[in-house]
């Protein structure tokens, strides 16, 4: 593997200044990180454009033409003598070069390489011009046009030329987009001889895939558009291949040989809960909890992740799960990521529990010594059933008896560590089962990746009688009409929230905003009649909690706050969310907001406020969330326009390997038929013992598939 690991610096027109502008810039360290640096477009240029067909709406032109005339202008215009010997180069700001190819004549200009190009450029030379025309004063130009010699060779008139990332720093360092091709092109040569076919014989057979050195050199240097395209889809097929391939053998392995707790039966308390509801059970819970039930059941550890959108019942999932927990004699938790979500949890999980024996306790960084020492006694004994909690939970004197299974909401905003630290709170070193539960609608694609360990569980269905959120975008001038329209929900004694985006809780300008924003809400909804609340998190718990309470139990008529309220508040009573300065918050963000509200019997809205200025993209988030309710199809939406490593609740953990060709966003298809293909292996051979896949077990072996096990973090 000599070549393939070289540093970038020894490649012939790189050196120890490029080579650190190249690491710095685009994290390429070694030859194989050049190699693996794909064009993400290309240009034709197989085809020369007659001067007269040229137009500044074009994209590119190349044109194959002869110098006619050189002019050297300094500044302001002023044409500098060439007749001096020397001529006094350092003086021109400018290089004007007239070309014509029989059908007219087209100016070059040259603001840098002027020297170099004005020696070069004699008139009565014929040279390949490539670059983008414009206008200027009338006339047409193309600024700093690429220049070859007609025959000097492929690498320049290839049909489709790659462009690569860049950045400013990289094309002042001389590193322009001519340079990388020749740059790849040199580092191609030595490694090409080195490239070991990662995908066996068969499969290249069976899925009719192109060998990997046919398609490196073709997605850097096409022979043609059908080679680009059987070159871009094997790179695309392996990248996502052996994502899938890696996480799917772990959950293999985990799956035969982790050990989890039996828990046959289901129990009284399960069935007291159960027919003690006053409606049916949605299909989708009801079809989740059988998933979870044969999970319990199997003798192996569960690892699920639970997806939800807002108001879909996930709680209800989660608390007829713990009690079947607790129907075979053991403990459950359930964790939070906020004491105000806690206190919510606890709150409903007491309600559904009348009709049982069960014993249900909450623990949070509020609990008073006194009410700690008899929950840790009641955990101890085993008495307690269910503890609902927030990162209490994780402490070292918190001990169960016998936690048999963990209830992780909002999983994301745990960190790994704390995760890991529950894990050892089962009994006898036998782990927990896990159920993970997020409100926050993944895409498929997405899910399948983050979570390719873990088994998914979708509830895709509302609680019937749940009606629709009405959901409009107006701008600054409306501002008289929306408070008038807060009175009049007021009046018939509904809520209404009011959200600023306080993106970072340390921005000084964000923070002015909100407390302007709430002096002028004061102001429009003056006491005696009406009573405004604030929350924000800068505030001390105590603060937030008796602010939040008086919301909650109806003692304040709005709730002026930050984005702390997002997961969780549950207020049945407010019927109305006015989201300020919404251009400013993320899909995903705007739909966690907006299911604050519906979730009482009475028809809710939400108000997305924007500013003045509001970008086009920004308008399209607006616009998706007037169009539809659906979190799974917003979260789609959200993916394809901001890419997957932007995804609220993922930028932690980001992908599990970096993906230099495929895209989650664009290539869901590909990624589902690599996934059922790599499980089809894993079925057949599920340590890739086979001698024809001895490939695929080098290529796993590599650093970049040290995957996190997220199996053993929950």
């Amino acid at each position: 593997m000599g070549e393939l690991t070289t540093s970038i610096q020894y490649l012939s027109g790189v050196g120890p200044k490029r080579a650190e502008l190249l690491r710095r810039e685009l994290g390429i360290e070694t030859l194989s990180d050049l190699i693996h640096l794909y064009p993400f477009r290309y240009i034709d240029r197989s085809g020369i454009t007659p001067v007269a067909q040229v137009a500044p709406d074009l994209a590119y032109v190349q044109l194959q033409a002869t110098v006619v005339r050189r002019t050297l202008l300094g500044p302001g215009g002023a044409i500098v003598s060439q007749e001096t010997d020397p001529i006094h180069f350092g003086a021109c700001k400018r290089l004007s070069v007239i070309v014509e190819d029989g059908s007219g004549q087209m100016e070059m200009v040259f603001f840098k390489g002027i020297k170099w190009n004005y020696l070069r450029l004699t008139p009565g030379s014929t040279f390949l011009f490539f670059g983008k025309p414009q206008a200027f004063n009338g006339h047409l130009n193309i600024v700093h046009p690429e220049v070859d010699v007609p025959q000097e060779g492929a690498l320049s008139q290839g049909a489709l030329t790659g462009v690569y990332p860049s950045t400013e720093k990289l094309k002042t360092g001389g590193i322009t987009g001519k340079v990388m091709c020749k740059l790849q092109s040199a580092a191609l040569a030595l490694c090409l001889p080195e490239i070991q076919e990662t995908l066996p014989e068969y499969v290249l057979r069976d899925l009719g895939l192109v060998p990997l050195p046919y398609a490196l050199r073709n997605i850097h240097f096409p022979k043609d558009s059908y080679a680009l395209q059987k070159a871009s889809y094997r790179l695309k097929f392996e990248e996502l291949f052996f994502l899938q391939l890696s996480l799917l053998k772990q959950k293999f392995v985990r799956s035969r040989g982790e050990r989890g707790i039996p828990m046959p039966k289901v129990g009284p308390d399960f069935h007291a809960c159960y027919n003690a509801l006053p409606y049916t059970l949605t299909g989708a819970q009801q079809r989740v909890i059988k998933e979870i039930r044969s999970d319990l059941m199997s003798g192996h550890q569960m690892n699920r992740l639970l997806q939800g959108d807002v108001g879909s019942g996930k709680t209800m999932v989660a608390v007829l799960s713990c009690l079947m927990a607790i129907g075979n004699g053991y403990q459950t938790c359930i964790m939070a990521p906020t004491e105000v979500l806690a206190q919510q949890h606890y709150a409903n999980i007491q309600k559904y529990l009348k009709p049982t024996a069960v014993q249900c306790a909450l623990l949070t960084g509020s609990t008073t010594q006194k009410e700690r020492r008899s929950i840790h006694a009641a955990l101890e004994d085993g008495s307690l059933g269910i503890l609902v909690g927030t990162h209490a939970l994780l402490e070292d004197n918190v001990v169960f008896k016998n936690l048999g299974l963990a209830v992780i909401d909002e999983q994301h905003r745990f960190g790994v560590e704390q995760r890991a630290r529950l894990w050892s709170k089962g009994p006898s070193l036998v782990p927990p089962h896990v159920l993970v539960m997020t409100a926050t609608p993944i895409p498929r694609t997405l899910a399948m990746t983050l979570y390719g360990d873990l088994d998914v569980s979708v509830i895709d269905e509302m609680p019937p009688g749940r009606k629709p959120v009405q959901t409009m975008c107006i701008g600054q001038n409306r501002r008289n009409a929306m408070y008038k329209f807060m009175r009049d929900e007021i009046a018939r004694g509904r809520q209404v929230f009011v959200v600023f985006p306080l993106i970072f809780e340390s921005e000084k300008m964000d923070l002015q905003n909100l407390e302007q924003g709430y002096e002028e809400i004061v102001r429009a909804f003056p006491l005696p009649d009406y009573k405004v609340a604030i929350v924000h998190g800068q505030q001390s718990n105590e603060e937030k909690n008796f602010n939040m309470s008086a919301f909650a139990a109806g003692r304040a008529h709005i709730l002026v706050s930050t984005t702390v309220i997002e997961v969780g508040v549950d207020v049945p009573n407010a019927s109305v969310m006015v989201i300020e300065s919404a251009q400013r918050f993320g899909l995903s963000q705007l739909h966690q907001l907006r299911g604050r509200v519906g979730r009482g019997a009475e028809k809710s809205y939400c108000i997305l406020v924007k500013d003045v200025k509001t970008s086009k993209e920004a308008q399209q988030r607006l616009d998706l969330m007037c169009q539809t309710e659906d979190g799974f199809e917003i979260a789609e939406q959200d993916m394809k326009m901001r890419g997957p490593g932007d995804l609220e609740g993922t930028q932690q953990s980001g992908l599990p390997i970096q993906l230099n060709i495929a895209s989650l966003a664009r290539d869901g298809q590909l990624l589902s038929e690599a996934r059922s293909y790599a499980g089809r292996i894993l079925d057949a051979d599920p340590t890739l013992s086979a001698p024809q896949n001895a490939p695929l077990l080098r290529e796993l072996r590599k650093d970049k598939y040290e995957i996190k096990d997220y199996s053993k973090i929950s």
